[in-house]
């Protein structure tokens, strides 16, 4: 059976039809055109991963080639399950193209547990032998019915202002 709010009442104009004392006439709204087909889905283990970093000069030594760069981390859990950060996998390029991949248990030693709604926000650290670079990679999850999945962590840029031509 339709619901109610898929019928309208026809009371006036063209196409409506006559009136029965008494009585109203309903058609379905449906009538001229088919419905478009409506489907709603709900992800269960959605996380959205937001990073943004900063150059730390009082830290760096750019002509021993040290750039070092603090990031922040915002994990958001946008689905309908409770999760778990079980680890990490980051992979850092530098400007001349070389990759390090840095894999380890959580983050900042811990291995945060959100429930749906929830954000964890942590801070960290890189060092470059180049003024520019990027990270990107992913977090390794679990929801707690035990389903292992990974949220991807997108690509964000690492520069200093100093070197900038």
């Amino acid at each position: 059976m339709a619901s109610a709010h898929c019928f309208r009442r026809a009371t006036r104009g063209p196409g409506a039809a006559a009136r029965l004392p008494g009585k109203a006439i309903i058609y379905p709204s449906a009538a001229r055109r088919p419905s478009p087909k409506i489907e709603v889905q709900v992800q269960r283990h959605a996380i959205k991963v937001m990073a943004r970093s900063q150059f730390q000069p009082e830290q760096s030594a750019p002509v021993e080639g040290r750039y070092v760069f603090s990031y922040t981390v915002t994990i958001e859990n946008e689905g309908s399950e409770p999760v778990r950060l079980l680890d990490r996998h980051w992979i850092i390029t530098d400007a001349d193209g070389k990759v390090q991949e840095v894999r380890g248990e959580g983050v900042v030693g811990e291995q945060p547990h959100l429930k749906p709604g929830e954000r964890f926000r942590y801070s960290s650290g890189t060092i470059l032998p180049t003024p520019v670079g990027c990270m990107h990679g992913s977090y390794g999850m679990v929801g707690d019915d035990g389903t292992r999945f990974d949220a991807e962590i997108p690509a964000f840029s690492l520069a200093s202002l100093t070197r900038l031509h």
